[in-house]
């Protein structure tokens, strides 16, 4: 007979299997739906401010058009999606789009600091705009999902060599 105590347990196991699904595949849903959308003018053209103001990328507009960078971007996203999907085959796989995710929102991040977008008619700091401020902010959680699934793939990964180590 099960005991409150182990219902409790089984439940929030469920639910934290739920919650991780929720975290990698949501990440894998958002990175390929920004990354396809990346293919577009409209895209292109949303993202050419964020990425001519940041001293990591506006470099990338002297060897490309505008949308020949966000092309590069979405493949790039993509790709990552891809991999980190294939988890339940290849933890080295969703490692590596793991790391690629993790990458993706700390640069994303930088934009908070390099695209205007402190709303002034509020004082500034810490009020930020919609857009970019807001949009970016998100990021931050998105990062957290992306450690987490990297950490989680490796974990796989390692699980992985002790086994063939050991036959």
């Amino acid at each position: 007979m099960a005991t409150a105590t182990s219902d409790r347990i089984a439940f929030s196991r469920i639910l934290e299997i739920i919650g991780l699904l929720l975290v990698r595949y949501g990440l894998v849903l958002i990175l390929l739906w920004i990354g396809l959308m990346k293919f577009t003018s409209y895209e292109a053209n949303a993202i050419k401010p964020l990425v001519e103001n940041s001293p990591f990328m506006s470099w990338m507009y002297s060897i490309m058009s505008v949308q020949g960078v966000s092309n590069l971007i979405g493949v790039i996203e993509v790709t990552t999606a891809i991999l980190m999907a294939l988890r339940p085959w290849s933890a080295i796989a969703s490692t590596i789009g793991s790391a690629i995710a993790v990458m993706t929102f700390l640069s994303t991040l930088t934009f908070l600091f390099s695209t205007p977008g402190w709303e002034p008619t509020l004082g500034g700091f810490p009020a930020l705009s919609v857009a970019p401020g807001q949009f970016l902010l998100k990021d931050l959680v998105l990062l957290g999902g992306a450690v987490w699934s990297l950490g989680e793939s490796l974990k796989g990964w390692n699980r992985r060599y002790q086994k063939a180590n050991l036959h």
